[in-house]
């Protein structure tokens, strides 16, 4: 099973480059993150016509994340889990979950944290907290699980060009660096890392600055696999193809594939 992940930025914007996308690389599933509508606006047809179903959640203009599958999804969630005090009325729509042929997918669109401080730092740290918490939950199930997503934090120096301009950035605070930490050291396995020791990979390019160009990047979009799922881990890679496109989105998909 062929699993990516994809923050693309506006679906309205980005459609021709997703059905594109979907013909050549030929995934079975993709998470799919800020896709800036609701879910009347998904273009459902295309999809499907495509040769995938689909399950999305949807919010005007801001977030929005799907699953799209060649085979049958068992919605599961379509939130994540409250346990932090304060979280009881989250309406953010980041993250959806289904049961693909066997493996539960999670698909998540961590929240930005900037500026920091501030509350939109707090709240990043409060939805890592909650994603901890259901993690633990998940792998009381011992099934195979994929958290994937826009995770918007950079775990490692090694993962992001020039680290030393990132010290003040809510993707790279030793606060976001260590929460992320502590979900992978419950147990989960970066489907990407375990497949690829080198640094200098990268997920995400700033549109300005010709980042693109001199591939100044950084790795912030993540497939964390249960023990499960990582013993049917075959091969894991970052498909960079479709930030070479005219009017890219500035993420480009992250994949694995597993033995199922």
């Amino acid at each position: 099973m062929k699993i990516a992940t994809w923050n693309v930025n506006s679906l309205n914007a980005r459609r021709d480059h997703l059905l594109r996308w979907l013909g050549e690389f030929d995934p079975d599933v993709v998470m799919l993150q800020e896709l800036k509508g609701i879910e009347e606006k998904f273009p459902m047809m295309e999809v499907n016509a495509a040769g995938y179903e689909a399950a999305v959640v949807g919010q005007k203009t801001y977030n929005g994340v799907a699953i799209l599958s060649k085979m049958p999804i068992e919605v599961t969630a379509t939130r994540l889990p409250d346990i932090v005090a304060g979280d009881e009325e989250d309406e953010q729509a980041r993250y959806v979950e289904g049961i693909v042929s066997g493996v539960r997918l999670g698909c998540i669109y961590l929240p930005n944290g900037n500026p920091t401080p501030g509350d939109k730092y707090d709240y990043k740290l409060r939805w890592m907290r909650r994603l901890y918490a259901h993690a633990q939950e998940l792998l009381k199930t011992e099934e195979p699980f994929v958290l994937g997503g826009d995770y918007n934090v950079i775990p490692e120096p090694q993962d992001v060009f020039a680290p030393n301009k990132w010290t003040r950035d809510a993707l790279f605070l030793p606060e976001s660096r260590n929460a992320l930490r502590c979900i992978v050291n419950l147990g989960l396995t970066d489907a990407f890392r375990a497949c690829n020791a080198e640094g200098g990979r990268y997920s995400w390019w700033d549109y300005r600055s010709g980042s693109w160009d001199r591939d100044e990047g950084c790795r912030i979009d993540h497939l964390l696999l249960s023990p499960q799922a990582a013993d049917l881990l075959s091969d894991s890679g970052i498909d960079k193809t479709p930030r070479g496109w005219d009017k890219p989105s500035d993420h480009t998909p992250v994949w694995c594939e597993l033995s199922v």
